[in-house]
């Protein structure tokens, strides 16, 4: 890059990647901080996977980074069983959309947003943070950068951790991902992978903390065994695959976005992970996190020539219009975990009769579910 960047990038993961190709492709110069992978966190398996909404496919797709199918598994159907009987079923074609979501396998998109940014003239990969009119601190939710800028990160924690896990099931998943709620506030996801057809799921099991060392104890059999009476048996036999992984559950959000470097040197603005994190319940994580990048390149894509990409006023116009978007989710699917977490009556019989009654309500439904596809937008951040 023969000039100096425009926008620093501190965080290589799929937001700040995805960051990178759309500032490029608003012709700003980007330096993207992507330090060196030890060898064996390289080796170490990766079995995270995302459910991505239409929004964010249709997004990696102007960037040519959506993975091939076998990779992009479509969602045409979601199940979701409270513990006494109630359910919500959500379908496609009730939706008039091909698919609700995708589950998406995050090596392969890690693997195309990399070749994409590898062959991008506009983008320089640097193994340490450079100065720039901006820097866009993506670091996730443990982000130094956010902490060293002195932001406030208005952090919950759940008293749960989030274990993942991959399995190929007895009976094919029939592109349905299944959803249960328990008693204690645990909420168990059966994921549909490896395409239409497919046995492959993907597990993300949000359980008390005092449970998950049991679980994470057992062996992969045994595991396997709890998962199956945890989801009543739905796909049959249950065969591990790979390791799994296990994290502390949290909702968080910084207090400020945007701001000034120390010493003024340039401005910041905070996205993914690094601003905010909510409870995977609705797998609406990484869904909000690509928003951010989108939002963030509209805002300077269309500001004035004469305006730099590190104005104040186009970051809090950005701010402004994330925030709002962030804070109904989080608050969404905190009331959700809250109201699964209590156990004494009528709660269990109120929170069922609830489900039951949302399934048959559909304006309302058919809104809940086209906001959680990303269709249902939120104002863009130009029009503030």
């Amino acid at each position: 890059m023969a000039l100096p960047p425009e926008v620093c990038i501190r965080g290589a993961g799929i937001v700040g990647r995805t960051l990178a190709l759309l500032l490029a492709g608003a012709r700003i110069r980007v330096a993207l901080v992507a330090p060196q992978v030890d060898a064996q966190a390289k080796a170490r398996e990766d079995i995270r996977a995302y459910a991505l909404n239409a929004a964010s496919r249709q997004l990696l797709e102007s960037l040519r980074a959506w993975p091939d199918a076998h990779h992009a598994t479509a969602v045409r159907e979601m199940m979701v069983h409270g513990d006494e009987g109630g359910s919500v079923h959500f379908s496609a074609p009730h939706q008039k959309v091909d698919a609700l979501a995708w589950i998406v396998d995050v090596p392969a998109l890690e693997q195309r947003l990399a070749d994409a940014v590898r062959f991008s003239p506009m983008i320089e990969v640097v193994n340490e943070p450079v100065a720039a009119p901006l820097t866009v601190v993506c670091e996730g939710k443990a982000s130094a950068t956010r902490q060293a800028l002195g932001v406030h990160y208005d952090l919950t924690r759940y008293p749960q951790h989030a274990i993942a896990a991959r399995f190929d099931a007895q009976r094919p998943h029939d592109e349905i991902a299944r959803q249960w709620f328990n008693d204690c506030g645990e909420v168990l996801a059966l994921l549909p992978l490896g395409g239409p057809g497919g046995h492959s799921l993907a597990l993300v099991w949000s359980v008390d903390q005092a449970h998950a060392p049991r679980l994470l104890a057992m062996d992969p059999n045994e595991f396997a065994a709890a998962v199956r009476e945890a989801c009543g048996d739905a796909l049959g036999e249950l065969t591990p695959v790979g390791e799994r992984a296990a994290w502390p559950l949290q909702r968080a959000i910084a207090d400020r976005w945007t701001g000034q470097m120390n010493g003024g040197s340039g401005s910041w603005a905070l996205a993914g992970d690094a601003a905010h994190t909510v409870h995977p319940l609705a797998g609406q994580g990484l869904n909000l996190g690509l928003a951010d990048a989108q939002a963030l390149a509209e805002v300077l894509g269309a500001r004035e020539h004469w305006r730099s990409v590190g104005d104040m006023r186009l970051l809090r116009r950005y701010e402004r219009a994330r925030r709002a978007d962030v804070l109904a989710m989080s608050l969404a699917t905190d009331g959700l975990q809250q109201l699964f977490a209590h156990s004494l009556d009528p709660l269990p019989r109120l929170r069922n009769w609830g489900m039951s009654g949302f399934d048959r309500t559909g304006p309302i439904k058919s809104w809940v579910a086209r906001r959680a596809m990303g269709l249902q937008r939120a104002a863009s951040p130009g029009s503030h």
